[in-house]
């Protein structure tokens, strides 16, 4: 248990990196393609719209701060929690906030992808 609890916190920082270099590529190969994510504005958006968003440069991340992941593993199913503070741009308008990320993973045979998430702010 160990191990798979390593290999998602693992997939969890390579999908961090990925989204700081706006790796789109990178994301596909993490990212479920029933991906359901709910954003800070409380719409749904799918894996389409989240690689288009990076390709198309609508959101430019220039800091990525972890201060907290915790991480559970349920058989092929695992959940992370993400508490950091995240910087950049985002369809043209700068941003720095504090922010909670809760994904569900599921483990395939291609290892640990993204098939659902949530963010909103985080007090300070």
């Amino acid at each position: 248990m160990a191990d798979q609890v390593d290999e998602l916190r693992g997939a969890e920082r390579r999908l961090q990196a990925a989204q700081l270099a706006a790796d789109a590529d990178a994301l596909d190969a993490l990212i479920d393609d029933r991906l359901v994510f709910t954003g800070p504005d409380g719409l749904l958006y799918s894996k389409q719209d989240d690689l288009e968003l990076q390709r198309g440069g609508g959101q430019r991340l220039t800091r990525v701060d972890e201060e907290d992941l915790d991480v559970l593993v349920v058989g092929t199913t695992g959940v992370t929690w993400f508490l950091g503070t995240l910087a950049g741009v985002f369809r043209g308008e700068e941003f720095t906030a504090r922010v909670r990320y809760t994904r569900t993973w599921t483990h395939t045979d291609h290892g640990w992808r993204l098939i659902a998430a949530h963010v909103s702010p985080a007090p300070a």
